[in-house]
């Protein structure tokens, strides 16, 4: 039996994860919907070849293992990449959910609700001495002020133990994505249905990045996810998992 693509969910996790992040009971809510968990280049099993030194080319490279025609859902670094997939090749994404993304992960003069560049330039010192060290106060950061803190950085730490660590050439090319890319000027281009997920207490994506998506994307929807940090799909399963069913629903619709 054929698929149609509405039920077709490319998944990319974020900086430092692999696909495991998205093992949890929540997924029982799509049972509809055939996953793509594909890893960024260099993490999990993913390669990670010279020539993917950009962040076109890491899009590139999830298109590559993706279905002709997605709805797309990408967290943290890997919703850069999603939006970035959906500027490269529109045809191919029908639907973008960002969880917990940004599109500029920096403050800048006209974009207070981000992190400060010190703290991803203390993140590329720190791995260059001591990878697994950064990677284990990465994932402390991202559940800090979570209602569940304690038992989501568990299951974080849990899952991404099942699949092989990350290439530290590649960590060290992701911080360099998260600092220095900005597609805020390019979010009008994107002209498919689009939910950007936030989490009130998230340490690294302020919540308040919702205000300035209403204005840069007007067609887009934003929801905040109450007592969430960086991971509300982990700490926050049910809310996280309507939000995504609703935003398949708009999907339809649009296509009815």
């Amino acid at each position: 039996m054929s698929t149609h693509f509405e039920e077709e969910l490319v998944m990319l996790h974020g900086w430092g994860m692999n696909a495991a992040v998205w093992d949890g009971d929540w997924q029982a809510d799509w049972p509809e919907l055939r996953q793509h968990r594909i890893e960024l280049p260099g993490h999990g099993a993913s390669p990670f070849p010279p020539s993917l030194n950009n962040l076109w080319r890491w899009a590139d490279a999830c298109l590559d293992a993706a279905p002709a025609r997605a709805i797309w859902l990408g967290w943290s670094l890997g919703g850069l990449v999603a939006l970035a997939a959906a500027l490269r090749a529109p045809k191919r994404v029908a639907g973008l959910i960002l969880l917990t993304a940004t599109p500029r992960f920096v403050q800048a003069a006209d974009w207070r609700p981000a992190m400060p560049e010190t703290t991803l330039d203390q993140f590329h010192t720190e791995l260059l001495a001591d990878p697994a060290a950064t990677l284990a106060r990465f994932l402390a950061l991202q559940v800090r002020g979570s209602d569940s803190a304690r038992e989501t950085l568990r299951q974080l730490r849990e899952e991404l133990a099942t699949r092989p660590p990350p290439n530290a050439d590649a960590l060290a090319l992701g911080l360099d994505l998260l600092r220095e890319e900005d597609l805020r000027g390019q979010l009008p281009d994107i002209r498919c249905p689009a939910l950007w997920l936030f989490g009130s207490h998230d340490a690294l994506v302020p919540a308040a990045v919702a205000e300035r998506i209403e204005m840069l994307m007007p067609g887009a929807r934003t929801h905040i996810i109450a007592g969430a940090a960086h991971a509300p799909h982990l700490s926050h399963p049910a809310e996280f998992a309507q939000a995504v069913r609703s935003m398949l629903a708009e999907v339809r619709e649009s296509l009815a």
